[in-house]
């Protein structure tokens, strides 16, 4: 090698070592912005929350109340949970506790943050197992369509995702129920805990985990068979087929990557889904998760436990689609 290629490979080099911390700094901007838009996006969310539980009949100081409690009693429960003030000042002094990780008080005196330590590990759980199935059957399907575009199988997975899709998560609960617990026995259809709170056996996830997987399983598989058919007309993928790979290695090698991008969204996506469809599940199946949880407090009119499992659920669904954005980053800034 030249002097002068010497110089000119050592150039780059520097150049490559010395734009490193420039695409570092733009991405750490890029992800502070990101965050910043949907955390005004998350206190949009909650003062509607608090709103839509204002315009309640009642409220969880009435709801609250013993048989024969006296107007006065009420009352004084009213003033004690901060209820006669105005709804612009309990929002904004919980909002202004919630960045130290203060969630308030529930209508009947316990810390939110407390109420919350035990069911929330559950729904992340349950909700965490049903997306690593949905992901992974997904894409096992989708692949399996588009390596056999037009035949049987791919017809029959398009019309098997369309019919799943429309499925709602508690059709597919009941099913299950009649199936694996009423005529078979050998699921029990409703979950027992621990003295922890934690469901007593990984059995009784099964059907909830199925449950919430069936109907996102369908969605996503769409997305990635559309993904890949999208991918099959670039250049890169003609001139992989037209060089003789095989099929297999053509759509894990080159199509498959470029595809990241939409499966990673739709899969993102499908995290509101779940975490969502989890309220009706977890009552279905009695399962110690926020679901149970969430539909008591709306019973209650307790907003400040109805707004910390808002807060929760949208801080998580935020950090997965966070997740998406960077694959996607990355994804495309690896194109040549």
């Amino acid at each position: 090698m030249s002097e002068a290629e010497t110089a000119r490979a050592e150039a780059a080099t520097d150049e490559v070592a010395a734009s490193a911390p420039r695409r570092a700094a733009s991405l750490a901007a890029r992800i502070a912005v990101v965050l910043a838009k949907r955390a005004v996006l998350l206190s949009v969310l909650l003062a509607v929350v608090f709103a839509a539980i204002e315009l309640l009949p009642g409220d969880a100081a009435s709801a609250a109340a013993e048989r024969g409690e006296s107007a006065a009693d009420t009352a004084a429960r009213r003033h004690l949970l901060g209820l006669d003030r105005p709804l612009w000042e309990r929002f904004g002094d919980w909002m202004t506790a919630l960045p130290t990780g203060d969630l308030g008080t529930s209508a009947r005196g316990e810390r939110v943050t407390d109420l919350l330590s035990a069911p929330l590990p559950n729904t992340l759980l349950l909700g965490g197992a049903a997306f690593a199935l949905t992901l992974a059957s997904a894409l096992a399907l989708g692949c399996w369509a588009a390596t056999r575009p037009g035949g049987p199988a791919d017809r029959l997975i398009g019309l098997a995702s369309t019919v799943t899709l429309a499925l709602p998560e508690f059709v597919v609960s009941v099913g299950l129920l009649l199936l694996l617990s009423l005529w078979t026995g050998w699921l029990p259809a409703a979950t027992m805990t621990t003295s922890d709170g934690s469901p007593a056996s990984w059995t009784m996830l099964i059907m909830p985990v199925l449950a919430l997987a069936v109907p996102q399983t369908g969605w996503n598989a769409r997305i990635v068979r559309g993904a890949l058919a999208d991918q099959a007309a670039a250049p890169h993928v003609i001139a992989a087929h037209l060089d003789g790979l095989p099929p297999r290695r053509v759509l894990l090698r080159h199509a498959l990557p470029g595809a990241w991008p939409a499966i990673a969204t739709g899969a993102a996506t499908s995290t509101g889904m779940l975490l969502g469809g989890a309220v009706v599940v977890e009552t279905l199946f009695n399962y110690p998760g926020l679901g149970t949880v969430l539909a008591g407090s709306v019973a209650d009119r307790d907003t400040p436990v109805i707004a910390g499992v808002v807060a929760c659920t949208g801080a998580v669904i935020s950090l997965v689609l966070l997740g998406a954005d960077l694959v996607r980053a990355r994804t495309l800034g690896a194109r040549p």
